[in-house]
Order: C-alpha cells, then sequence, then structure tokens
C-alpha cells in the first residue's frame, strides 16, 4: 500500500469548494451579497483553496499572517508559508464593509467565485507593498535595496503584480462555488490534490517527485525527470495552466509538448502530467517553495529544484532556490512544516564529447562544447526564427512549437539574462 507524504498543515486536506445542495444553497445567497471583483492571480489562490492546493488554508490572509510570512516564512499560528496569499481591493470599497459582513468574490469575468466572511481589513501603503517585495522577490542577483528598485518596478512582473494592488487587504475564511474554467478547459491535466493522490496510490508510489513547468519541456527537463525517475517511484510533471507573463508559450501548447515527449521517450508508467491553476508570481527561491509547499499537497515528497527556479532575468542567484531549503525555519509541530524535500540537480546541458545529457557535476568539458538548455532561449529561437541548436529540444516537440509561432500575429520581445545563455558559468 502507498505511503505518501501527509498534505502541509497537520489537517489533511483543507478543501473549501462546495458541492451538491450546500454549492447550490451559497449560490443563491451570493447573488445577493456585496460583490468585489478579484484579480487573476487571487482568482488562482482562490481555487487552489478549494481544491485543497493551498492546504491548510482557508482564506485570505490577516496583517499578522502577512507579516509572518514576509518576515519569517511562518503564518500567525506558526505553520510554513512561503508567500503571502491575500485579497485587496479599494479604500472605498473596504470602507464600506462592516465587520463579519459576508461578501461575493467575483472574477474579471463577471462569474462569482467564492463567498467571504470578512474578519480583518487593513491598509497597504505603498511602502507595505514594497517592503514585500523587497522580502519576497528581492533575491541575490540584486545586491541592495536601491539596486533592486532601479530594475523591478520594470522589469519584475512579480513586483509589478504586488505594486499594482488595491489599497486594503481583506481578510476572511471562503466557501468557493467555482474552478473557473479549468476542468473544462484542460480535462485531461487538471488535477484536484485527491485526485493525484489517488492515481500516485493505484500506482503503488510512495515517493513521488514533482516537476514544475511554464515552459515547453526541452531536454534539460526531460533529463531531470528521468533522473527522478531513477531515484523515486515516480514523477509528476506538473505544469502551470494560469496566467504566464507575455511572451510565454501558453498551456494548451506546453500541454501538447509533454504528451509527444512522454509518449516518445519515456516509460509512460512511471510520469504523470498534471495542471494547476496558479498565475506564476516569478518569485525565484520563495516561489520554489511555495511549489513544494503545494506539491506536498498534491502528495508529492520531493520537488525537483534546478538552477533557476521560477526565476525572472538576473534578480536571483545561480541556485539560490536550492539554497533557501537549507535556510527555512522548523516549526516545533512537524505537521507545520515543509515536508516535500528538494531534489537539488546542478546545471544541465548536452555535452558533445560526453555524446548525451550531463552536468556540472559529471562533466569534466569546457563550455565550448556544451549546449545551454534553457526555456528561455528556446522561446527566444523561436519566436525569431532563429535556427535551434542540435539537441536542444526533441524534434517532436519542436514541431509543435514551430506551428504554435507560425501561427502568432504578434510577437513580445524575449529578453535573456546569464542564467539562460550560461554566461554566468
Amino acid at each position: 500500500m502507498a505511503n505518501l507524504v501527509p498534505p502541509h498543515g497537520g489537517k489533511g486536506l483543507t478543501c473549501c469548494l462546495l458541492e451538491g445542495a450546500e454549492l447550490e444553497a451559497e449560490k443563491q445567497k451570493a447573488e445577493g451579497l456585496k460583490k468585489i471583483t478579484i484579480s487573476p492571480r487571487e482568482e488562482g489562490d482562490l481555487i487552489m483553496m478549494g481544491i485543497g492546493g493551498f492546504s491548510p488554508l482557508t482564506g485570505f490572509m490577516t496583517k499578522a499572517d502577512w507579516k509572518g510570512v514576509c518576515d519569517n516564512f511562518l503564518t500567525a499560528d506558526g505553520t510554513f508559508w512561503p508567500i503571502p496569499v491575500t485579497l485587496s481591493t479599494d479604500k472605498a470599497d473596504a470602507d464600506s464593509l462592516a465587520d463579519g459582513e459576508e461578501i461575493a468574490l467575483v472574477s474579471d469575468s463577471g462569474e462569482i467565485m467564492a463567498t467571504m466572511k470578512v474578519t480583518e481589513k487593513y491598509e497597504v501603503s505603498d511602502a507595505d507593498k514594497k517592503y514585500e517585495c523587497e522580502k519576497v522577490y528581492m533575491g541575490e542577483g540584486t545586491e541592495t535595496a536601491e539596486e533592486f528598485w532601479k530594475i523591478a518596478e520594470e522589469d519584475h512582473p512579480g513586483v509589478q503584480m504586488v505594486m499594482e494592488q488595491k489599497d486594503v487587504n481583506l481578510a476572511g475564511p471562503v466557501k468557493v462555488l467555482s474552478e473557473g474554467e479549468y476542468p473544462e478547459k484542460y480535462p485531461e491535466v487538471y488535477l484536484r490534490p485527491a485526485e493525484s493522490r489517488k492515481l500516485f496510490e493505484d500506482n503503488g508510489w510512495s515517493e513521488v517527485a514533482a516537476l514544475q513547468l511554464r515552459n515547453p519541456m526541452h531536454r534539460s527537463h526531460e533529463y531531470l525527470c528521468k533522473i527522478a525517475v531513477e531515484v523515486c517511484d515516480g514523477v509528476f510533471i506538473h505544469s502551470l495552466v494560469g496566467n504566464l507573463k507575455p511572451g510565454d508559450i501558453p498551456a494548451e501548447v506546453r500541454v501538447k509538448c509533454i504528451d509527444a515527449l512522454v509518449k516518445n521517450y519515456f516509460v509512460e508508467a512511471n510520469v504523470l502530467q498534471g495542471g494547476y491553476p496558479l498565475d506564476m508570481r516569478y518569485a525565484g527561491p520563495r516561489e520554489g517553495l511555495l511549489h513544494a509547499t503545494f506539491r506536498q499537497n498534491y502528495g508529492c515528497s520531493k520537488m525537483i529544484i534546478g538552477r533557476d527556479h521560477a526565476g525572472v532575468g538576473d534578480f536571483y542567484g545561480m541556485f539560490e532556490a536550492q539554497t533557501i531549503f537549507d535556510k527555512i525555519p522548523a516549526p516545533s509541530d512537524p505537521g507545520k512544516a515543509l515536508l516535500c524535500t528538494p531534489l537539488k540537480i546542478d546545471w544541465t546541458f548536452y555535452c558533445y564529447k560526453c555524446d548525451g545529457m550531463a552536468s556540472l557535476r559529471t562533466c569534466p568539458h569546457g563550455k565550448e562544447d556544451r549546449v545551454m538548455l534553457s526555456g528561455t532561449m528556446l522561446r527566444k529561437g523561436l519566436s525569431e526564427g532563429t535556427p535551434i541548436p542540435d539537441h536542444f529540444g526533441r524534434d517532436e516537440v519542436l514541431e509543435i512549437l514551430r506551428e504554435y509561432y507560425a501561427g502568432l500575429t504578434e510577437k513580445v520581445e524575449i529578453k535573456t539574462h546569464s542564467a539562460a545563455t550560461g554566461d554566468s558559468k
């Protein structure tokens, strides 16, 4: 019998999604409540609370939670959590709400996604937002806050997301009424944590490694997965199907690429593909921790962490997303600690002299013999129509991607950075 890692927080899967008669009654009640429009990022967070992906969270964070997470990676009750999960609104709407009032949370498209009991309102000034950005998004790639702010507001999508938040955060428990478009749009891959756990158990897997994907799988991703397959019972290729930054490749194209790769280059019994509904935050090391936290809820005991996990530009140091796992607090209650541990893998590449995939730990040759693999460089080459180096990606995957880029009427400039080009090595 499979013995999977328990959900994060010590309370099992905490699912806020209503079903059946309870759902219908709450939907009817929601029609008469004051409505607050939420951002796409907040919508994704809400759905994750609905399906248990953000266990043990059952609502948006209080000020004490927000500050504890920013400062110490801990919520007010001492549970490990790496990135604030907050809901903002403008001051006029916040002032119109009474303490304890129930409200309806509405998506950009007008769908009522949830109801929420407002237990706390707290202002977030520009100084507070900058504080959050420096704590959560400023990595070792920029040495000082002054250096960080010279480029962050223009070049860091996660920082932009925080700074564009409204002036007041609302905290309180939620009742989730919808999973949005995801179940219908991605029926083959969209999974709730209870469903992935059942599939792992049916396969007899106990030790499961997760691969985080926001780019199409290239040879380096394939190699990382195969390393994990050798040391674990199975690998969960888990793609983000929420929103990305301009220029990133949409989820349906990436899913098609993964299908082609798994079908042609893996023992399919050892791999499971899934999708989850969050937007990328591009928080580098902190996001690596978040990815491990919710992968624990999906049933994964290992998180594959490479050289620049969830990075953007040169904001983060090489392998900072690995070393941060060694610095996080260990709560006194083991159930509140992060139990999904990193599978740390060195910089990987194709080496002509080794005649195969290798890493800095296994290959003795020089940079001139290596094909540095990066999702950014792959997107840049495909977008600009330049030749893709041999051994960068599998032919079946490149064919799908070329077809996608050929159909684009507008292209976004893809900026490169040292992690993508190999210039830092």
